[in-house]
């Protein structure tokens, strides 16, 4: 049986029926946990078909039978914030939780800026970290699993983490800055699911139902379930991988390349940080191996170090003076190695770096940190250094990837991974995703839409506060107006807050020109914490987001755009002026226009325009100089609006 196929009908096709010799809980409801307040509480589980269930709370039991699927639940009845209390489950066995808080949970769910943990933060957040010490606010983190045949019932095994420092590391950065944020200033438990995948589409967490009518994903759900479908997917081809070092230079040479007793021969010179592909080696994917020489002062000698080299793309194995320090399989974690005490000396050091690259630029990041660190010692390892090809990759060495795979397809994530989770009280949610869409923007809004419907309904609660995220910048910086996918997006994902009972939160301000993954999570979750504030815990003078677009009109060849969210009024932050303000005519070819705050509102003006119909406002994928702000410090949303014409 191909490897794909094994794979395929263990991770997509897999649908556990449990057999039941004793009682057994979902893995949510376990040690730890953090129930929600103030609202009825389903407890449940799995026992033999007809057996008698005893749940003990508080001083209270609550008695029910297994059904003939051997499913039981009972329903325990709205409790204020407490803890820690111990739940005990009889049937043939007793089965005891303990250490249960009762509080607020969020469910918390997107792709990869949503579950990025605090390890790949912890040195822009040390101090943050090093005072974590907080038992009331507790992390589930959902391990990745996808099925597009049907929901699951349970999630892989998972448990619940109280915030600690060494805890914290494993919660997702912005989720902990929220839940942080929160529990300060309400000093109620907080529990957050984190359900999360990175790199995965809006459709992949929204249910079959939800989908129904929704073209060309109800199409697709529909094929998915055939015989025939079935059978394409175990003819797929698999996934050669590159040749690594049976086909590399800098391991066929009698002494290897990260050798220190090798010597370096036809080395060209390299500038670090870069890409090959800026530097005269064209199209070239490959292994190519990377060389410096530094020298160290006596003071950091046999001392333990860190190694900073940024990011890089693709793959990376690092040696210093010929030992392995670290290696990292894909492009987006930073480099962060650690050099065990006793391998630096005094004098000349050689650092090596085999780098591997199977599509695009390859090289190291610009604008990132790439230095040798020991206590507030650095050496700067930025400048010249030397590079050499070990290897030439070519198309015919690779089959395509699969046309399938379950992550990415319809429900392929909601079955798995938000399913489990339906019946279990909720305080509300956080969303973000979005940088899967790019290039496919039209109908995320509907998407996103869908989502929150889908939830609200699969949850019984059509009420349940639902605050998203807007992508943040990201890529080189247009100085012209242009056109953006990014933009295209964050239009779609403001269209959703017509959904009732939401809030977008705007991070055009915190994203990096290098990086999908912007390390300022602190912001993110506490403007999350200022959007919950305003929208679930009730604090309607809360402004909970920036400026948001709300109509434009024309006076003569003026547009003048009014705003919500303006709290205690608009400015132009850090410049006289505003920026980033574009009108266009009926052609709709933008021209930068003049922009002014009059009487809390934005009028907006371009001599080459006689007749504006439409304006944009930061409309590219990095609008670097992008400044409309509240004077509550929250940046605007992008947007893009047609003038109504009357």
């Amino acid at each position: 049986m191909k490897l794909y196929l094994r794979l395929f009908i263990f991770c997509c096709f897999w649908f556990v029926v449990p057999a039941y010799a004793t009682v057994r809980l979902p893995q949510l409801i376990s040690d730890g946990m953090v129930l929600q307040r103030n609202v009825p509480l389903n407890i449940w589980g799995w026992a033999d078909a007809g057996e008698k269930v005893t749940v003990a709370f508080k001083g209270k039991q609550y008695k029910t039978k297994a059904a003939a699927t051997g499913e039981w639940q009972v329903t325990l009845p709205a409790m204020k914030a407490g803890g820690p209390y111990t739940l005990d489950i009889t049937a043939s066995n007793t089965v005891s939780i303990k250490d249960i808080l009762i509080g607020d949970v969020w469910f918390c769910s997107g792709q990869s800026n949503m579950v990025l943990p605090m390890e790949r933060v912890k040195e822009k957040y040390p101090e943050d970290i090093a005072q974590t010490n907080n038992p009331q606010i507790r992390n589930f983190f959902v391990a990745t699993q996808a099925d597009v045949t049907a929901e699951h019932a349970d999630v892989l095994s998972a448990k619940w983490n109280m915030a600690t420092p060494k805890n914290v590391l494993a919660f997702g950065a912005a989720t902990w800055f929220f839940a942080n944020q929160l529990y300060k200033k309400y000093h109620v438990p907080i529990g957050i699911i984190n359900s999360s995948v990175g790199g995965v589409p809006i459709h992949a967490w929204i249910s079959r139902e939800g989908l129904k009518n929704i073209a060309p994903f109800n199409a697709r759900i529909l094929q998915i379930n055939t015989a025939a479908f079935k059978d394409s997917i175990a003819k797929l081809p698999v996934k050669i991988n590159p040749p690594t070092e049976q086909n590399d230079l800098g391991f066929l040479e009698t002494v290897h390349w990260n050798d220190t007793a090798y010597v370096p021969n036809n080395w060209h010179n390299f500038w670090l940080p870069g890409y090959w592909a800026d530097q005269g080696v064209k199209s070239l994917n490959g292994i190519v191996w990377f060389r410096k020489e530094i020298t160290l002062p006596d003071s950091m000698a046999g001392k333990p170090a860190k190694l900073f080299l940024g990011r890089i793309v693709d793959a990376d194995e690092a040696y210093v003076n010929g030992k392995f320090v670290g290696r990292i399989t894909y492009q987006y974690p930073p480099r962060r190695y650690e050099i065990p005490a006793g391998l630096l000396k005094a004098g000349k050091n050689i650092i090596v770096v085999r780098l591997t690259n199977t599509s695009g630029k390859g090289g190291f990041v610009p604008g990132k940190t790439y230095n040798l660190k020991v206590g507030n010692e650095v050496i700067d390892l930025r400048g010249q250094w030397q590079y050499k090809v070990g290897s030439v990759f070519y198309l015919g060495q690779f089959t395509p990837l699969p046309a399938f795979i379950a992550q990415n397809e319809p429900a392929g994530l909601f079955n798995t991974m938000v399913a489990p989770f339906t019946r279990y009280p909720v305080k509300g949610f956080l969303w973000n995703q979005g940088e899967t869409n790019i290039g496919a923007s039209e109908g995320y809004g509907t998407l996103l839409k869908t989502l929150i419907g889908d939830w609200r309904n699969k949850w019984h609660n059509a009420g349940l506060p639902f605050i998203y995220a807007q992508l943040a910048n990201y890529g080189e910086v247009e100085y012209s107006p242009s056109e953006s996918q990014w933009a295209d997006v964050r239009q779609e994902q403001l269209s959703a807050l017509s959904v009732s009972d939401t809030r977008m939160i705007t991070t055009i301000d915190l994203g990096e020109w290098n990086d999908i993954h912007p390390l300022n999570k602190k912001d993110v979750g506490e403007r999350f914490a200022i959007a919950a504030e305003n929208l679930a815990y009730g604090e309607l003078s809360i402004v909970p987001s920036g400026p948001i677009y709300q109509s434009a009109k024309t006076i003569g060849n003026n547009i003048e755009i009014t705003f919500t969210n303006i709290g205690g009024g608009l400015v132009a932050k850090g410049e006289p002026t505003l920026s980033y303000f574009a009108v266009a005519g009926i052609d709709k070819k933008f021209v930068w226009a003049t922009a002014v705050i009059q009487n809390n509102k934005v009028v907006v003006h371009s001599d080459v325009i006689a007749n504006p119909m439409y304006v944009r406002y930061a409309w590219a994928d990095n609008p670097e100089t992008a400044n409309l702000y509240n004077k509550q410090g929250l940046p605007a949303s992008p947007f893009e609006a047609e003038i109504k014409q009357k």
